[in-house]
């Protein structure tokens, strides 16, 4: 039984940090991308980052320069290092494995981010 598992969310003010994670099981972690998507209310749920099992990232432009995606396969845990968060990167951020077309399969309970300005 695959289980996402996310923390590190919170409330933090506009210019500060978060660091999310989401631990993974049943799955052998890795072999399996992971990334982030964040929905905020009233809106769709966007990628915003991705890293494949060999360590390449992708990023939603929005979050360029901003945010980082890494992983660790000793600790079966991905991140998402948040930096400089604006108010508009207030959402739930759920945690995802991809399947070998980059397809979004299982997903996390989400984790609530809100910044405040």
């Amino acid at each position: 039984q695959v289980q996402l598992v996310e923390s590190g969310g919170g409330l933090v003010q506009a210019g500060g940090s978060l660091r999310l994670s989401c631990a993974a099981s049943g799955i052998i972690f890795s072999i399996n991308a992971m990334g982030w998507f964040r929905q905020a209310p009233g809106k769709q749920r966007e990628l915003v980052a991705r890293i494949s099992s060999g360590g390449s990232t992708n990023y939603a432009d929005s979050v360029k320069g901003r945010f980082t995606i890494s992983r660790d396969s000793a600790k079966n845990t991905v991140y998402l290092q948040m930096n400089s968060l604006k108010p508009e990167d207030t959402a739930v951020y759920y945690c995802t494995t991809f399947d070998v077309r980059w397809r979004a399969d299982y997903w996390g309970q989400g984790t609530q981010v809100t910044v405040s300005s």
